[in-house]
């Protein structure tokens, strides 16, 4: 259970990475009143945690209106998130964890930026919505679920500290500290997203684990 927990939090906190964001959300509030600031955090950490919440318990419905099972979800959602650990590790953005320059350019002129970009896709993105619906997967509202998301929650709750102190954050670690904490995160990213396509792969052609035994003891 408690390696669980470890895990769950582990690739949530990589996966959405509080600490990229900071000098993101630094930015897009600069000049700004901190009254604003203030209520930028709140809301935008706010609206993406109703919209994790809400995938976590509708997702597997969704999935099973599609026709998507679980495996496949988990080959998918793998290979999504590989694809932003490699964005992580050489320190691009593409839109799947952050907003694009074209969107930053649009929110520097709006009034709220809460909703967008900050909540989505800098927080509840495509990253972070798939690794939720990963974590919980067909379990509905067992045990399990509600520890994973108290564990969202927690991540969360970190995230808006770490909005909260974006100004101070970013002067102390700077670009550098800030891409070298990226990079580190996204190798940890890259190897859980492997493992699970792995796992997925294994559930669809059980025959496989078979396979690698023998290789393995040959």
């Amino acid at each position: 259970m408690v390696e669980r927990i470890v895990n769950t939090f582990i690739l949530f906190f990589v996966v959405i990475d509080p600490v990229s964001l900071a000098p993101i959300f630094s930015a897009l509030t600069f000049g700004s009143s901190e009254s604003y600031k203030r209520r930028m955090a709140y809301k935008g950490v706010a609206v993406a945690g109703c919209l994790l919440f809400f995938f976590a318990l509708v997702g597997d419905r969704l999935l099973r209106y599609l026709n998507i099972t679980t495996p496949a979800f988990s080959i998918a959602g793998g290979i999504l998130l590989f694809l932003l650990a490699i964005d992580m590790v050489f320190v691009r953005e593409s839109g799947l964890r952050t907003a694009t320059p074209s969107e930053k350019a649009e929110a520097e002129h709006r009034p709220d930026i809460s909703v967008f970009p900050l909540a989505i896709p800098m927080i509840a993105g495509p990253g972070s919505l798939t690794t939720v619906l990963l974590l919980v997967g067909d379990q509905g509202l067992s045990a399990q679920t509600l520890i994973s998301l108290l564990v969202v929650l927690v991540v969360l709750l970190i995230t808006l500290g770490m909005l909260l102190i974006s100004p101070q954050l970013t002067k102390v670690l700077g670009e550098t500290g800030t891409n070298v904490i990226a990079r580190v995160l996204g190798i940890v990213l890259a190897a859980m997203a492997v493992q699970f396509i792995i796992n997925g792969m294994l559930t669809t052609f059980p025959g496989l684990g078979e396979i690698a035994t023998l290789a393995t003891s040959a």
